[in-house]
């Protein structure tokens, strides 16, 4: 295994698809690709400690799907809200990024992975539910690797059902003898109460916090109970949300039980080598070890951040003739999420404008730079995550599959202001938890409403993947994006994949 410092490691193809989920055909429903198809003996496998860990990291690398591969959780989403557009070369690069932002996605060009990926790895954490209690390791070890991959299982059953709604819940290993092709969807409510008790009961088996390099990224009683907040408020328990947030919250400004405070400067959150800092709760951990090719992009062999390079700026280039030119040097990318101009506007005169969007426009204007114009340019740029020279790594394989920045799923911002939002934006609680997230960037406060935590979100998170859920859990998306072509009691879901469908006794998405 490469990465032995973290719990993201790459696992051999082989090793993955035994471990998680039998033989993988792209072309067949992924409730088919979750049997186990018996190229590898998971029955003989979970014997020890050490096969049951390597089970659990590759359960845990089901996490890079927000920030690794073409289609990564966070350029897509971004691409289909109010605050970027889809990007790229032209109107035809990359079918389903192009058609969820202009709101003509159909089954055929929904991208498969979206379904086939999360599912891959609920079958990786059923089968080590499954096998780990037999295994011959400590007890409470048992406990934990169980409890996390409950927690796993969870999150990425939370993210089929609030992307698709309608989706089977699976919950034990499918055996050959199964009649996978028949298992039907679940009513969202059961799904919704399945994820929430497994969390429940994962939390006392789960280390408070974990101060050991060769431990980070693991899943904690914090990050459980962060996850289970979310969940909660997508669920409307707004009550189970808030007080599950506030105990991973703490006191307003200051640091809470588990050890997570805010950090002083914010733009210091989108320092490359800044990882696992205090604010982060649940982090995707990147790195170049895997030295990752276009031979093996995408297959588990990489461990690359592929949002640096999508939202990288098309054919970027210092002008060496500009005297005094202080423009950075940004590595060239593909030109995905160009920020639009409400966002720009609407960021005027905030302290983190400058950390979030980075203003080409101007500076090819004051002529220190150019570039080539993507699809939808605008000349603003996401400048969290723009890729610059000073972090590519020699030797790593292709540069641009290479990048290390972590992704934060969630950090203590984002909990702050949805404890805030189950509490209906009202009482001392709300204002204090948005004036924390304001004073940190020397903001004054305002009169805590549902208007201001929605406003404040939209600034403090801009372009890590938030706002189109955000949108449409409040009801605003009809509104928000309507121009875009937005179709009310349509879009608030994504159809399911065609393919998953084929034989099956899956039902499309209505309106699809």
């Amino acid at each position: 295994m490469k990465n032995k410092k973290f719990i993201y490691k790459s696992i051999s193809v082989l090793m993955l698809a035994g471990i998680g989920l039998g033989a993988v055909s792209c072309n067949n429903s992924n409730l088919e690709d979750v049997k186990n198809t018996g190229t590898f003996d998971t029955d003989n496998y979970y014997q020890n400690e050490e096969q049951s860990f390597s089970g659990l990291v590759a359960t845990y690398d089901m996490l890079r799907k927000y920030s690794g591969g073409f289609e990564n959780m966070v350029t897509f989403f971004n691409a289909a809200s109010d605050d970027f557009y889809s990007g790229g070369g032209n109107s035809s690069d990359g079918a389903g990024i192009q058609g969820f932002s202009n709101y003509s996605l159909n089954p055929v060009i929904m991208p498969a992975s979206y379904w086939k990926d999360y599912y891959q790895g609920i079958a990786k954490a059923n089968i080590l539910i499954d096998r780990i209690p037999n295994a011959k390791m400590d007890d409470q070890k048992k406990k934990r690797f169980i409890a996390e991959a409950k927690v796993l299982r969870s999150l990425y059953y939370f993210e089929l059902v609030r992307i698709f709604k309608n989706i089977p819940l699976i919950t034990k290993p499918i055996l050959a003898t199964d009649d996978y092709y028949n298992i039907p969807q679940e009513d969202p409510a059961k799904v919704y109460n399945q994820i929430e008790a497994d969390i429940v009961s994962a939390i006392g088996d789960l280390p408070l916090n974990i101060s050991s390099d060769s431990e980070k990224g693991r899943i904690t009683q914090g990050a459980a109970r962060a996850i289970l907040g979310k969940i909660y408020l997508y669920d409307k328990k707004y009550n189970l949300a808030a007080a599950e947030l506030q105990q991973v919250n703490g006191t307003p400004g200051g640091t809470s039980q588990y050890g997570y405070a805010l950090v002083p400067n914010f733009a210091s959150l989108w320092v490359v080598d800044n990882k696992f800092t205090t604010e982060s709760i649940l982090e995707v951990n990147h790195t170049t070890k895997g030295n990752g090719t276009w031979t093996n992009w995408g297959n588990g062999k990489d461990e690359g951040n592929s949002i640096n390079v999508m939202l990288g700026i098309i054919s970027y280039g210092r002008k060496t003739t500009t005297p005094n030119n202080d423009a950075p040097s940004i590595y060239s990318g593909w030109g995905f999420n160009p920020v639009t101009e409400d966002l720009f506007n609407f960021m005027q005169g905030d302290p983190r404008l400058n950390a979030t969007i980075f203003n080409g426009k101007i500076l090819k204007e004051q002529d220190k730079i150019t570039y080539s114009p993507g699809f939808r340019d605008t000349g603003y740029f996401l400048n969290k995550f723009l890729p610059r020279t000073s972090d590519i790594t020699p030797g790593a394989g292709n540069v641009e599959l290479n990048f290390r920045q972590n992704y934060m799923v969630i950090r203590l911002a984002d909990t702050y202001l949805m404890e805030a939002e189950a509490l209906n934006g009202t009482g001392s609680r709300a204002q204090a938890l948005l004036d924390a997230v304001r004073a940190r960037v020397g903001l004054a406060s305002v009169p805590v409403s549902m208007q201001a935590i929605k406003d404040e979100r939209r600034r403090e998170l801009a372009g890590e993947g938030h706002r189109w859920f955000d949108l449409v859990r409040w009801g605003d998306a009809p509104a928000k994006l309507g121009a875009r072509g937005f179709t009310a009691g349509k879009n608030e879901i994504l159809p399911i994949p065609f393919n998953e469908l084929i034989n099956t006794a899956l039902k499309q998405n209505p309106g699809y």
